[in-house]
């Protein structure tokens, strides 16, 4: 991890340089990718600059302990608990920045789930957490926007992607990808058994245009009429959109708006943030000594959480948390929940993140 500060505060630095240069200042649209890294990073990369501002101090200050001289000795010794104590602030702050990984301080994601084994009651338990999210992220004053759909004639989802736009929006959850099972008395159960179920929910950081370039020969576009459930047509003229990337094989079609200008341009976000995803988990796989955490791991065969309602509790399996408080989660008070997660990943980073000198 101080690899990795390390790197992004050399990299801040040398856009600071080209912030300066004649050439790049000629160049608006250099100019204005260089801008964009540069305020992406200088949040993080001037944290850790303080943070080794204060490291020095403490090292100047420990030496001028050691003097001859009484009088610097005494001024050294009344400095140092300070500066330890904004050492330590700036750490936590540090860790709390960098808990999810690069993709921690992005303010937009793209929230996929999908109805697993199960059937219609998967389906329902697909727009259980679909509410579920739409009401943590009301609460948590974020952006929600509809990109695709497939509903069952029930009133629950095959599918359902959606976007997330607000402060802390990847870096609370990320920790939600991966598989989530419920266990419940259907509805249409007549002799009143418990049912298992199964859906999955996948979190993607979304990136900025400059970070990846997707050309119009990169993808075969197919357009559509959209249909509802049970093969209605809903749309009798051809507004959904398929976009296929060639290069991987992703294939995203969305059809919620009667535009098919809009769903255009809110196919190809998520074939985007997709791309970018798969290409940041080959990298991530590449680097195989690098830090990867039990809870923010994002795979997404790994079984995450069970919601068990005839004792109306929830445990996360990853890091052993039980919650008998299931009726208040499912409503969207996630935050508990959320909270943990963080938390736990926060001792993981504080391990690896080494010692504070």
């Amino acid at each position: 991890m101080r690899k990795e500060l390390e790197e992004k505060l050399k990299r801040f630095e040398e856009l600071e340089m080209q912030l300066t240069d004649p050439e790049v200042l000629a160049n608006s649209q250099r100019m204005a990718t260089v801008m964009r890294e540069h305020g992406s990073l200088g949040k993080l990369a001037k944290k850790y600059r303080r943070f080794k501002d204060v490291n020095r101090q403490i090292a100047e200050a420990a030496a001028m302990s050691d003097e001859d001289d009484h009088e610097m000795r005494e001024l050294a010794e009344d400095e140092l608990p300070g500066l330890r104590e904004k050492r330590e602030k700036l750490y936590e702050e540090l860790l709390d920045m960098t808990i999810g990984g690069e993709d921690a301080l992005r303010s937009r994601c793209v929230l996929e789930i999908r109805a697993g084994t199960g059937g219609d009651e998967a389906a329902l338990f697909a727009r259980d957490l679909y509410e579920m999210y739409k009401y943590y992220a009301a609460a948590r004053g974020w952006k929600l926007e509809l990109f695709d759909a497939s509903p069952t004639e029930l009133g629950g989802f095959k599918e359902i992607i959606l976007g997330v736009d607000g402060e802390g929006a990847y870096r609370e959850l990320q920790y939600e990808s991966g598989g989530h099972r419920v266990q419940r008395v259907p509805d249409t159960e007549q002799k009143g058994r418990v049912h298992t179920s199964a859906a999955t929910v996948a979190v993607l950081p979304e990136p900025e245009d400059v970070e990846i370039e997707i050309k119009r020969e990169d993808y075969r576009e197919d357009v559509f009429c959209a249909s509802g459930p049970g093969g209605q047509h809903v749309n009798k003229t051809a507004s959904a959109v398929r976009l296929t990337h060639l290069p991987t094989n992703i294939v995203v079609s969305c059809q919620d708006e009667k535009s098919q200008h809009k769903n255009r341009a809110r196919a190809l976000r998520v074939m985007k943030t997709r791309v970018y995803d798969h290409y940041r988990s080959i990298e991530d796989k590449k680097r195989a000594a690098e830090r990867k955490t039990l809870v923010g791991s994002g795979d997404r065969s790994q079984r995450i959480r069970t919601y068990n309602y005839p004792e109306n509790r929830l445990t996360d399996h990853r890091i052993g948390l039980t919650l008998y408080r299931l009726s208040e989660i499912i409503a969207g008070e996630l935050g508990p929940v959320i909270e943990a997660l963080i938390d736990f990943d926060r001792q993981e980073q504080r391990s690896t993140m080494g010692a504070m000198d």
